[in-house]
């Protein structure tokens, strides 16, 4: 795809960003207040290439874009009342812009979270000092839907509990990055991320060749080795599955992308067996033995043995197989007490107790419902903050207070009196905004962001991350099932 004579929109007074204004006490990825002059050092070259578009250019660009992920199958489903719609996932061509510099503050907090996380993990399936010395209280741990009691004692392959990270963020009114939530499970996005990047080489090759964006393409190439690093055995190449629920999951499309890419076969519970505490798939050649596996499967489902007895998804002694170390099994069985929203305040706690530092990060003020202060204040204050199922994901079980109408505020007010434990409340934050590509032109609209980090030897974050943006008017919710969409993440070297 060739881009248009950048000189098309400066000619004619019409370009992309003319008459665009950043909202007011909100940070804007690409402006710092009003009028070209003030784009931001690192993404300069960026905006000189937009601003040089007319909106008929763009228009024909985002056709080019939107032909590229039909063509590649980049969909996901979405589920409603009326059933299942698999669509093409909503992609924005007007990236979002880190500073280098300030993305290796960002890299430094995600690592410490993550060992601080992974230490957690070790304890709460071990000796559990940090519940003895009542510095997380143990109902909060042991009370957790995603607490696997079956597995205490349990070490993993080189005691490794979160392989696959992904750790989402904000932006406050200040332009800080905060820690909004963790996803330690099923974390999922990273393919939109390696897609979004392809499409926008070929978008926009020129201005690539102006900006120094960090690279993405390795993740695959990590990941693998991760899953090596972990997998038991000595030397050898390793063999390796992803386990799938199948084509109708929603993340479908990752699943088998990601497989693609890593190098390996995608298959369902049906593909493998365990014998003797090895697991084995099976192949045309015979039964092959399996050294590690990617998870796309919720633990509930892995085992029949273990967990849900009905569970068609999973495979008959594959946790015993996996606590005897004869497999490893990608993310850990049982991580997901440490993303428990009720579990994420303690977080700074966790770091000072285990690595004895200080949160590089910052988190969002929580009011945790399972403690009776916590919870008065969050009843007397409904309407004014955003309240959240603990177990619940994709911007569903969640009340925006301030908006929300007095019918809902009741409806929930009834919840958490039932059940205390299952929330947690939080401030609203205004999230930063990011230029984006609407009918009506380039307009802000809100995003986050879920940078990727794999750990095996030692942790890599991904440079960048999944953009999540609110194509809707006036929404914070930025999750694909809620009507968002994602923008490419160019981490730039800016000239100073």
């Amino acid at each position: 795809m060739s881009s248009p004579d950048r000189s098309t929109g400066s000619a004619t007074g019409r370009g992309l960003f003319d008459g665009y204004t950043p909202p007011e006490a909100t940070w804007d990825e690409l402006f710092a207040g009003a009028g070209v002059e003030s784009i931001r050092p690192a993404a300069r070259p960026l905006a000189d290439h937009l601003n040089a578009l007319t909106r008929a250019d763009f228009r024909r660009l985002k056709r080019l874009a939107d032909d590229t992920f039909l063509r590649s199958g980049i969909t996901f489903t979405l589920y409603d009342k009326r059933g299942s719609t698999e669509r093409i996932f909503p992609f924005d061509l007007i990236p979002r812009v880190i500073d280098a510099r300030e993305w290796e503050h960002v890299e430094r907090g995600i690592v410490q979270r993550i060992r601080a996380l992974n230490l957690f993990l070790a304890d709460v399936y071990g000796d559990q000092r940090i519940l003895e010395e009542g510095v997380i209280p143990r109902f909060l741990v042991e009370g957790s839907k995603a607490f696997r009691p079956q597995l205490m004692g349990v070490r993993p392959p080189k005691d490794v509990w979160v392989h696959i990270a992904g750790i989402d963020l904000i932006r406050d009114g200040e332009g800080r990055f905060v820690v909004l939530e963790d996803n330690l499970r099923v974390p999922s996005g990273v393919s939109y991320v390696l897609e979004n990047r392809e499409t926008m080489k070929k978008t926009y090759p020129a201005v690539f060749r102006d900006s120094r964006v960090a690279a993405v393409e390795s993740y695959p190439h990590k990941l693998r080795e991760a899953m090596d690093a972990v997998a038991p055995g000595e030397g050898g190449r390793k063999r390796m599955v992803v386990l799938t629920p199948g084509p109708y999951n929603s993340a479908y499309f990752e699943h088998s992308y990601l497989a693609r890419r890593i190098g390996c076969a995608l298959v369902q519970g049906s593909d493998l067996f365990v014998d003797q505490d090895r697991v084995y798939a099976r192949t045309t050649n015979g039964p092959t033995p399996i050294d590690a596996i990617y998870r796309r499967v919720d633990d509930e489902f892995l085992d029949p043995k273990v967990f849900r007895a009905d569970s068609l998804m999973g495979v008959e002694g594959l946790i015993g197989a996996w606590a005897a170390g004869n497999v490893a099994i990608v993310n850990a069985v049982g991580n997901g007490v440490a993303d428990d929203k009720g579990i994420y305040p303690f977080v700074p706690d966790m770091i000072r107790f285990y690595l004895d530092e200080e949160i590089l990060l910052p988190q969002v003020e929580t009011y945790v419902c399972a403690r009776d202060e916590d919870c008065r204040y969050v009843l007397d204050h409904l309407d004014e903050l955003v309240v959240k199922s603990v177990n619940e994901a994709g911007g569903y079980g969640m009340l925006m207070g301030p908006t929300a109408s007095k019918r809902e505020i009741a409806n929930f007010r009834r919840k958490i009196e039932d059940d205390p434990r299952n929330f947690i409340a939080q401030p609203r934050i205004e999230l930063s905004s990011c230029p984006t590509w609407t009918a009506k032109g380039v307009e802000p609209r809100r995003v986050d962001l879920r940078p990727f980090a794999i750990t095996g030897d030692d942790t890599w974050v991904l440079p960048g991350g999944l953009t999540r943006v609110a194509l809707r008017k006036g929404s914070y919710v930025v999750n694909s099932s809620q009507g968002g969409g994602s923008k490419d993440t160019w981490v730039v070297e800016a000239d100073r």
